[in-house]
């Protein structure tokens, strides 16, 4: 699972995911890109089994690049536990993705094989998505 080697502070605020990812919007590294839609938290589980699924369908054929990375940790209390006493422990660690994030880029396979790899991830991710291609450079 992907998680921070060290981290500045244990426990954050929760935050607001208002606006558009203009940072890491367009398809930097590989060929093609999946694109976040909308908003949401991703957690280092979701992202692990999004990247099985694509390696798995590509079978050692591209190289696949991670762009999201989980570093913030949410917090839970245990439970039956009353209200009050302070904040619980955090539990598990989560990316921010808001819509335009690429989150994940494929090279080396064509583009109906690439396509089927990001459906198959865009299955275990909880945003909607879409698959995009690299534009032409000039």
């Amino acid at each position: 699972m992907l998680a921070p080697k060290r981290i500045r502070r244990r426990k954050t605020h929760k935050g607001k995911m208002r606006g558009k990812a203009y940072r890491g919007s367009k398809v930097s590294f590989g060929q093609y890109g999946l694109q976040a839609l909308e908003a949401s938290w991703i957690t280092n589980r979701q992202i692990e089994s999004a990247r099985v699924a694509i390696t798995r369908h590509v079978r050692r054929g591209g190289k696949v690049w991670i762009r999201i990375f989980p570093d913030k940790p949410i917090t839970k209390k245990p439970a039956e536990t009353r209200m009050g006493k302070g904040k619980g422990n955090p539990e598990e660690w989560v990316a921010v993705v808001k819509p335009g994030r690429i989150m994940f880029e494929l090279e080396g396979v064509g583009v109906e094989r690439a396509r089927r790899a990001m459906e198959l991830a865009s299955f275990k991710l909880p945003v909607k998505t879409r698959f995009v291609e690299r534009e032409t450079q000039l």
